[in-house]
């Protein structure tokens, strides 16, 4: 007696049938300056601390605070408000994101937010990078508003 093996007893799905267009994506932690709110890729991010004393530094730019020590590093930490142009509030912001300059470097620095919000995965594909501003990578529509994507590496500072 010989058996016979059909086709739907050992189908595999066929390559061409599942879904090969996977997007990429990006893992962005947001967070608020003035009205506007601000992401930036996670791998960028070191950690996130409260704002400590900080000690003002003479002859430089207006948008340097100033240094802090963070573990035992003098950390500079600048205030994005006054480099994105949005309104000066009297009170720096509560929170600090401290970036590494680039991935895997060492160099780091403190940026002053007004709030952090979550991490979020986005997809990349959604991103409008006909946008063009300094330090702006592009912009993510978000419901009803929209979220301005930072690259840390092209923001002077």
């Amino acid at each position: 007696m010989s058996t016979t093996n059909t086709d739907d007893d050992t189908q595999q799905p066929d390559e061409s049938q599942t879904n090969t267009t996977a997007s990429a994506s990006a893992h962005v932690l947001e967070f608020d300056l003035g009205e506007n709110r601000y992401c930036v890729d996670i791998g960028y991010v070191a950690e996130i601390v409260n704002t400590d004393e900080l000690t003002p530094i003479p002859n430089t730019p207006a948008h340097v605070e100033g240094v802090m020590d963070l573990r035992g590093e003098t950390t500079k930490i600048v205030n994005l408000r006054t480099i994105f142009g949005e309104d000066d509030a009297d009170e720096l912001g509560s929170r600090i994101i401290v970036f590494k300059r680039k991935r895997g470097s060492t160099d780091r620095i403190g940026w002053l937010a007004d709030e952090v919000h979550q991490v979020r995965q986005l997809e990349t594909d959604a991103v409008d990078t006909s946008v063009e501003g300094d330090g702006i990578a592009g912009i993510v529509r978000q419901d009803d508003e929209f979220v301005l994507w930072i690259d840390p590496t092209a923001v002077r500072v």
